[in-house]
């Protein structure tokens, strides 16, 4: 199997104005490869996470001097589901300077008094940057809308809390993306997929292992009890705010080194079909350059 541009799209985008339902991504995707020939992939999927690393560097130097578009890479996982590690791989060869990643915890006061977007709207990147949201606005309709009871600590006015309500954060959340991409910024949004039964795993490794113990929480088993909420509170965010301006990419999580080579393969293409180009230097900013270098030249 080749792991192809095209063959990723097709698998893991989810069409724009498309209900869809999370269950019909299949977490452990492998396209068809069995027995051996796994083995083969993981060997071609680490080659090609190598290779689009060396190229995301060229692509984000190029986006820098271009300085006319910047990119958000927005993040949602169930906990061990991997984010961390994409990051991680995915940018390890990004210059620092034009990347910046925010990780979003529980709301402090001053961000609940303000509307919903705010705080993730303060961090959106400038133009030239790679901004990275692990976690983000999207909690708004995933986590508060499985544990309904968060919504009380933002002290909205009154009002239906049904299904309207879910419906105008969507519409909202697909406004402020339309937005931002018209601006210049390219919105690529990933689910980690990961199976009940590889999270059961991973849990279990964090807690044998005390090198990994660090990163359980007795809250993984709490909300893990919600799993069945999750899967649909995904389905229905998937299906309203996938869009054509920011699409939405289910990846298969269960298999780290294929997720870690699909999305290194999406945000690399992306910025490639941009068209971005250096700087051009006028005649007049020749003539500079030409002067600059004659005087460093008669320099002794």
């Amino acid at each position: 199997m080749e792991i192809s541009y095209d063959k990723v799209i097709k698998t893991c985008q989810v069409p724009p104005g498309k209900k869809v339902r999370i269950g019909d991504y299949d977490p452990a995707w492998l396209g068809g490869v069995k027995g051996g020939g796994k083995m083969l992939l993981k060997e071609q999927a680490k080659g090609l996470l190598e290779v689009n690393r060396r190229e995301l560097a060229k692509a984000q130097e190029l986006l820098w001097a271009s300085d006319t578009h910047a990119m958000l890479l927005v993040f949602q996982a169930l906990d061990a589901a991997g984010k961390d590690g994409v990051v991680k791989h995915v940018m390890s060869g990004v210059n620092p300077q034009g990347c910046q990643v925010f990780s979003f915890k529980v709301p402090s006061e001053e961000e609940l008094d303000h509307h919903f977007l705010w705080r993730y709207s303060t961090r959106v990147p400038e133009r030239g940057r790679i901004g990275i949201f692990n976690r983000s606005y999207y909690e708004e309709v995933l986590v508060v809308r499985v544990h309904p009871e968060l919504l009380e600590r933002q002290r909205l006015p009154g009002g239906s809390r049904e299904k309207g309500f879910w419906r105008q954060r969507y519409e909202d959340i697909n406004a402020f993306e339309k937005h931002l991409a018209a601006n210049g910024t390219v919105i690529l949004k990933f689910l980690l997929n990961v199976s009940r039964a590889e999270q059961k795993r991973r849990f279990l490794d964090r807690l044998k292992d005390p090198g990994k113990n660090w990163k359980f929480s007795p809250a993984d088993i709490a909300e893990r009890a919600h799993w069945n909420a999750y899967q649909e509170a995904f389905s229905d965010m998937l299906s309203a705010t996938s869009t054509d301006w920011a699409p939405w990419h289910v990846m298969p999580a269960d298999h780290k080194y294929m997720t870690r080579a699909m999305v290194s393969t999406i945000v690399t293409n992306t910025i490639r079909d941009l068209g971005l180009e250096y700087p051009k230097v006028n005649a007049e900013q020749r003539r500079g350059l030409a002067a600059a270098e004659r005087k460093l030249l008669a320099e002794r």
